[in-house]
């Protein structure tokens, strides 16, 4: 027995009834952890992140809305005159910057000017044609006057007439009689004839004054004259860029015909295309937080002003209907996307605003801290991400 145990190493200790210690029984436990571990610990933590994107998604669509999908609007005018006539001078190029009134181009103002002095010239005759039917209607007056006055004679020698044949049957004779009659006739007919000559002068006069229908038409002729004429020069109508410019001194402009295309600057926003699923908490007046392509690593912000009620389901916009939004398709449907308008400081954001810009948009509907900061995150993010794009 003494030989057995000195040939054998020493051995670990066990329970006199053959079974494992407890020392044993934690190596081996702790062996088997080991062996388990990896496996385990990767997909429960894949298992862990997986769940908590999908809570994140989720509840970031509902509170902190977040699109892509969102390009710089503004109003865009067409450039054109309303008189026809050949450009003599033009003051801007492709891409100035103007200011309200500055003056664009200028058209031939000859032949406008021309119409000005006939205009004003047919005003001249309008008051001079005024002013001798109102002589003619003075005549007539006077000539009415003078009718009355011989009808008032001849009728005090009718009535003269008549009391001496009363009174005396033979002291007239048949022939004074019918003198008298017939004066008395006379001056009736003239009177009425004056006062159709009377009639007829002041429906040809009309009103008296500025009211009288010939100086009106005539003055709304020179005042239309007076209009062309300024409608040669054309303008700036506010703050804005110049567009779509190929011209030249010497073309011929032809009223109503677009010459270029003006880009207001003074109202400018962001349509922020979102998901149905984003919008139902979104009011007016929540806080956003955008960035230009145009200006990586800049975070502006911005207000909801309105959000849509109503899309088309596709064809082209035209002015009075519904705004068009193109919503992507694949494996899954894409939710219907409706147009959220922001509202920004254009002070702020001076010189990066073009028309179609795209616009990476993020909205805060309340004060959730933890999806409010990692939304805040996760838009620095995508302005950083502009440098490479």
């Amino acid at each position: 027995m003494s030989a057995d145990t000195s040939d054998n190493p020493q051995q670990p200790d066990a329970n006199p009834d053959g079974t494992p210690t407890e020392q044993d029984v934690t190596a081996d436990e702790e062996g088997g952890k080991k062996r388990m571990d990896p496996a385990r610990r990767i997909t429960l933590i894949v298992l862990a992140v997986v769940a908590v994107v999908f809570i994140w998604y989720v509840a970031s669509d509902r509170i902190t809305p977040y699109t892509s999908q969102a390009r710089v609007q503004g109003l865009t005018v067409p450039i054109m005159t309303q008189v026809s006539g050949y450009l003599v001078d033009i003051r801007v190029r492709l891409h100035d910057i103007v200011e309200p009134g500055d003056t664009l181009m200028q058209l031939d103002r000859r032949l406008y000017e021309v119409a000005v002095r006939n205009a004003e010239a047919a005003l001249d005759n309008a008051r001079q044609q005024v002013g001798a039917l109102t002589a003619t209607v003075r005549s007539s007056e006077g000539r009415l006057g003078v009718a009355r006055a011989q009808l008032d004679r001849a009728q005090r020698n009718y009535n003269r007439v008549q009391a001496v044949q009363a009174q005396n049957p033979g002291a007239l004779s048949q022939w004074d009689i019918d003198q008298a009659e017939t004066g008395l006739a006379q001056a009736v007919e003239r009177v009425s004839s004056a006062e159709a000559d009377l009639d007829r002068a002041i429906q040809q006069l009309g009103e008296t004054g500025p009211n009288n229908p010939t100086l009106r038409a005539a003055e709304a002729a020179l005042d239309q004259a007076r209009l062309d004429l300024g409608f040669t020069t054309l303008r700036a109508p506010s703050r804005g860029a110049i567009e779509s410019f190929r011209l030249d001194v010497g073309q011929f402009a032809a009223a109503g015909q677009p010459l270029a295309m003006f880009v207001s600057t003074h109202d400018v926003w962001i349509e922020a295309d979102m998901r149905e699923n984003n919008i139902s908490n979104i009011k007016p007046g929540d806080t956003v937080e955008f960035t230009f392509d145009v200006a990586p690593g800049r975070i502006f912000s911005g207000t909801v002003s309105t959000v849509g009620y109503g899309v088309s389901e596709g064809g082209g916009e035209s002015p009075g209907a519904l705004p068009t939004v193109q919503s992507s398709s694949g494996w899954l449907r894409d939710p219907q996307r409706f147009p959220v308008v922001v509202r920004f400081n254009t002070d702020e954001t001076q010189g990066l605003l073009r028309i179609g810009g795209q616009v990476d948009v993020i909205v805060y509907t309340n004060n959730n801290l933890i999806l409010n900061t990692i939304g805040w995150i996760r838009i620095r993010l995508s302005s950083l991400l502009s440098y490479v794009r």
